[in-house]
């Protein structure tokens, strides 16, 4: 069975990206990945603020000014427990691209337009296949709004691009007045690709202790609704490549994503509960369904179930929400 296909222009053996996490920085989880098929990898993360602890590092070593040190450290968590800074992350990119012969992805996680963004160019050189690019913002001023918003996500794009020429995805959350709109001014900005959804992780209350605690929770399957909906949408509209996270569990998910119109899939969550090997089952039930239903390859496939393909387009819309409500009803 053919499951190739194209992601970020990339030729990868099938839809079944490893997506960044903990678990993709380890090299040899990566080979193992590799060995259960997965179709290319995408690196765990390199913060923004690894890069501008490591800058003021420097900036204290050659100013001598240990009293501006000291403050701009204790702003930033410590993130050299986490792992260590750029030069690290380089040089595992350079270990990686050795070890790996499928597409190796690397990520940058950050906010801003600073400096930061010019470690792309260098992730380039390391021998990056490509880069997803994590915007992950939360705002919370009251006085920004939403186009100062959106230019946060725009000008950032439009930094790193002019920065390489390796494709770049941007990885985005929903929470835009209009997705659409949002999706078209990322795709003028330069995207390659869309990565929908981040997870903003939540934040738990500690009602005994009274204190706020970070709270961890997996996705499910059930999570993948918002992600299907929206590729759907944009499919054929939009002329970025989709990849689909954040639910992606079992076969069937894989096989529904790329139904809405998504090139690829990342997994993560699915990992940590039932290993990397689990790659291997993911990419196994994917051509099962397709011999089973006759799907020449992947590309037959991809969306068939999209809103520009549907009979029925408005079930991505409003009519589909009151029919629902009705059947429940029944």
């Amino acid at each position: 069975m053919n499951l190739e296909t194209k992601y970020l222009g990339l030729d990868i053996k099938n839809p079944v990206i490893a997506g960044a996490s903990i678990l993709t920085e380890d090299l040899a989880n990566l080979k193992a990945m590799e060995k259960a098929g997965a179709g290319a990898v995408v690196l765990g993360s390199l913060f923004e603020e690894q890069v501008i602890e490591e800058e003021n590092m420097l900036d204290h070593f050659f100013s001598g000014s240990s009293e501006s040190f000291a403050e701009a450290v204790t702003y930033f968590p410590r993130l050299g427990e986490y792992r260590s800074g750029p030069e690290q992350y380089l040089d595992f990119i350079r270990k990686a691209k050795g070890a790996l012969s499928i597409p190796v992805i690397a990520s940058l996680n950050g906010v801003s337009t600073g400096g930061w963004v010019k470690i792309a160019g260098e992730i380039e050189k390391a021998g990056a296949d490509a880069l997803e690019l994590n915007i992950y913002f939360i705002p919370t001023r009251l006085d920004q709004s939403s186009e100062q918003i959106e230019s946060v996500y725009i000008d950032t794009v439009r930094s790193v691009k002019r920065s390489v020429k390796i494709p770049v995805a941007v990885k985005v959350s929903p929470y835009f007045s209009n997705f659409a709109n949002m999706a078209g001014k990322l795709h003028d900005a330069g995207a390659d690709g869309l990565v929908l959804f981040n997870r903003f992780y939540q934040p738990d209350f500690n009602i005994d202790d009274l204190y706020v605690e970070p709270r961890l929770t997996f996705s499910s399957s059930s999570s993948l609704g918002l992600t299907l909906r929206w590729i759907a949408i944009l499919h054929g509209r939009i002329d970025v490549d989709f990849s689909a996270t954040n639910g992606v569990h079992t076969s069937q998910d894989v096989i529904k994503a790329i139904m809405a119109g998504a090139n690829s899939v990342q997994v993560c969550a699915a990992l940590y509960k039932n290993g990397v090997d689990y790659i291997k089952d993911l990419v196994d039930g994917l051509s099962s369904y397709l011999s089973r239903k006759g799907y020449g390859g992947v590309g037959e496939l991809k969306g068939i179930l999209s809103q520009k393909e549907c009979a029925a387009p408005d079930a991505f819309e409003r009519a589909n929400y009151i029919k629902t409500l009705i059947g429940f009803r029944n």
